[in-house]
């Protein structure tokens, strides 16, 4: 059975403005289902337009965008040296390469960075403590 997937690989290709290749149109369809599963596991009940939304975001931040910049997508800080070839990034909430839902991503799930707590003791069974 297919996992279903929110986006699809034309999507992908126009957001990067390149055509990809037979073997990264096979590689988009794999990681548009594993972007399918990450988002489910956060919020299922997402509006699909947000789902189809966060799922491009997800693959082309893994793909890359084609662009020659130098600096990874997602990259928040970022460092080059010329002679001495020497080069650091700092990469908020996952790698390049791979698949993560960032701030906004979770935002737009309705997840995230919610302040609150909760009593392991509530949740013994039969609601006693064991002191």
């Amino acid at each position: 059975m297919d996992y279903p997937k929110y986006a699809t690989v034309d999507e992908i290709q126009s957001r990067i403005k390149r055509t990809l290749s037979a073997e990264e149109r096979t590689i988009c369809e794999t990681m548009l289902t594993d972007a399918a599963m990450i988002i489910d596991a956060y919020n299922s009940n997402a509006d699909l337009e947000v789902k189809d939304l966060v799922s491009c975001r997800m693959v082309v931040r893994a793909l890359g965008d084609g662009t020659e910049s130098g600096a990874p997508i997602g990259a928040t800080q970022g460092s080059m040296s010329a002679l001495g070839y020497s080069q650091s990034w700092t990469i908020s909430g996952g790698v390049v390469g791979e698949l993560y839902l960032g701030k906004l991503d979770k935002k737009l799930l309705g997840v995230g960075n919610k302040i609150g707590s909760r009593s392991p003791i509530e949740n013994i069974p039969g609601g006693g403590c064991c002191l």
